[in-house]
């Protein structure tokens, strides 16, 4: 005989799964009381949230199915904005909620939340658990939607009495899953690919646009022969860094509203998209009856939904991005075609390249720049959400996929510290880094107390200006600097971290700055650095909201900085 809660161990080993993050209480002890002397690591969080956002960088950093656990009512609740965040990032996820026992459902008992009815809108699937029967099929329906067509996180909802109840050992082989109205297209339609050759052929200034979706298909080497194959250059979304390396001569870095100026350029003056795994959401477009006007589209997507959302497509095509551009490449010949288009192009790189004042002040920018110089190609880098993610996204150049974990979609600040320690979990053998502004940090400031206890090398790089510094600067450009309640107190991060066993230094000087990243990194444990930025800097390109992509605010210095 075996519980509920044997079955769902013997599922997760199953499913390979080596790591859970998460959080006990009540009604999910019977889990807890198997997970005690199961083989699977378990990393206790200090918060729920955290352990979502754990696996979900566990997840970022590998490909495979990050796994989080917490207990019903606010428990379960908690997982609710690290759902939405992987939600909208396509991360595959399985989250493992208990619940109260099937008699009380629907009763508003003590702890009881409608977790499946909450999380609805924000899960790719749920499932209430309501026989034990059931569970073991459960388990391999949600790992296989979760990591399967357009991925995504999925919800396993388990009352307390189908963790206990026993059923007869009933091991068999594992049933090939047939899920009904589920079966994702892989394989691009011949007819359309066709017409896309057809097109790219035609075309005299195409240009790719490629998004996460290259990541998760792990269609990187694919899209980079291709660019090379038709001389395209290549620009990416912020979840598409990574796809093609930064050094790259067909590189043009990151598009959108704080992309750079020679892509931003580049997609207006093209009459060719050729799109690929991307949403065409709007912080990449600015406004959509401007963004490139002129240009014929080609949109690959695994999720059908996608195509002509936001934008009409002229060769819409659904399928897998390395299934297709592995066709693309079968039929398109090895000939540059457009060396005008690519002439100006590099001069748009040369003429108008990223930049920040180099003046001997302590600026986010540099401490970014000199963090990659260190590093060299090795590494993961994590950001938390703002002024941080976006410096990072313009001034760190990555090399290789899955180097490079944010929270896209939904933006979420809190996100990047407790993801790094998934990211660390997940490939022990590299250095892992967040770079984090003091606003964010502090939404999950508590993981200190993880990283602590696990002795996790997560490297934090906290760039402090202490403001809620991207607010502030729409404040300063939009509202006549009219600082509301964006403002932060000194936090001395330092005295924090050690207080947690954590080594730990402050930052003021440029000088000390590449010494302090050195001790960082050679530092066996985690490590905080607290490093005091110029606290009005601000991230440019930026392109006002409602505006075209092409027309940017390039630069300027606040009021502060001229006096």
């Amino acid at each position: 005989m075996k519980s509920g809660a044997q079955i769902l161990i013997e599922g997760l080993k199953e499913q390979g799964v080596g790591v859970i993050f998460g959080y006990p209480g009540g009604v999910v002890l019977p889990i807890y009381d198997e997970l005690y002397d199961a083989d699977i690591r378990h990393i206790l969080v200090r918060h729920e949230q955290a352990a979502i956002h754990a696996a979900d960088g566990y997840a970022r950093a590998t490909g495979k199915v990050g796994v989080c656990l917490a207990t019903s009512g606010p428990g379960a609740c908690n997982l609710v904005t690290g759902l939405a965040t992987a939600y909208m990032d396509s991360i595959p996820v399985v989250a493992l909620t208990g619940q109260v026992p099937t008699g009380l459902l629907g009763n508003d008992a003590f702890q009881e939340s409608d977790i499946t009815g909450i999380t609805m809108p924000v899960t790719k699937h749920n499932f209430l658990v309501q026989d034990v029967r059931d569970l073991k099929r459960i388990i391999r329906e949600a790992f296989y939607i979760a990591n399967t067509g357009r991925k995504g996180p999925v919800l396993i909802d388990i009352p307390k009495d189908v963790s206990t109840t026993k059923i007869p050992d009933e091991d068999g082989p594992e049933q090939q899953i047939k899920l009904r109205g589920y079966k994702p297209t892989y394989q691009g339609h011949g007819k359309q690919i066709q017409k896309a050759v057809e097109l790219i052929e035609a075309a005299e200034r195409p240009i790719i646009y490629a998004g996460g979706g290259v990541i998760s298909s792990e269609a990187s080497k694919e899209l980079v022969e291709f660019a090379e194959r038709t001389c395209m250059p290549i620009t990416t979304t912020l979840m598409g860094l990574g796809c093609i390396p930064a050094d790259h001569p067909l590189n043009l870095g990151m598009l959108g509203m704080h992309g750079t100026e020679y892509a931003n350029y580049a997609i207006t003056e093209s009459d060719l998209l050729f799109s690929i795994g991307v949403r065409f959401d709007d912080r990449v477009t600015g406004n959509l009856a401007t963004f490139a006007p002129n240009a014929k589209i080609i949109h690959m997507d695994i999720d059908p939904a996608e195509i002509g959302k936001n934008k009409p497509a002229d060769i819409p095509i659904v399928g897998d991005a390395k299934s297709i551009l592995t066709d693309l490449l079968k039929r398109i010949p090895a000939a540059c075609t457009h060396p005008e288009w690519s002439e100006k192009v590099q001069g748009w790189k040369k003429n108008h390249p990223l930049r920040f004042k180099e003046d001997g002040k302590l600026r986010p920018q540099y401490v970014i720049r000199r963090l990659a110089e260190i590093l060299g190609e090795k590494g993961v880098i994590v950001s938390e959400v703002g002024q941080n993610q976006m410096w990072t996204a313009q001034y760190y150049p990555f090399s290789h996929p899955r180097q490079w974990i944010t929270s896209g979609g939904l933006g979420t600040m809190g996100f990047g510290f407790p993801a790094a320690m998934g990211a660390q979990v997940a490939v022990p053998e590299e250095p892992v880094f967040v770079i984090a502004g003091d606003g964010s940090f502090q939404m999950n400031i508590q993981e200190l107390g993880t990283i602590a206890q696990y002795q996790i090398p997560v490297k934090i790089v906290i760039l402090n200006n202490q403001f809620l510094g991207m607010v502030r600067q729409w404040q300063e450009l939009f509202y006549e600097r009219r600082y509301s309640y964006t403002e932060l107190p000194e936090v001395q991060f330092e005295h924090i971290a050690k207080a947690y066993g954590i080594g730990a230094e402050t930052v003021r000087s440029i000088s000390d700055v590449d010494s302090a990243l050195k001790r960082a990194l050679d530092h066996k444990g985690p490590y905080l650095l607290d490093i005091r930025v110029e606290r009005e800097e601000n991230v440019f390109p930026m392109v006002p909201a409602g505006a075209a992509i092409s027309e940017m605010i390039v630069g300027q210095h606040t009021e502060h900085e001229e006096e």
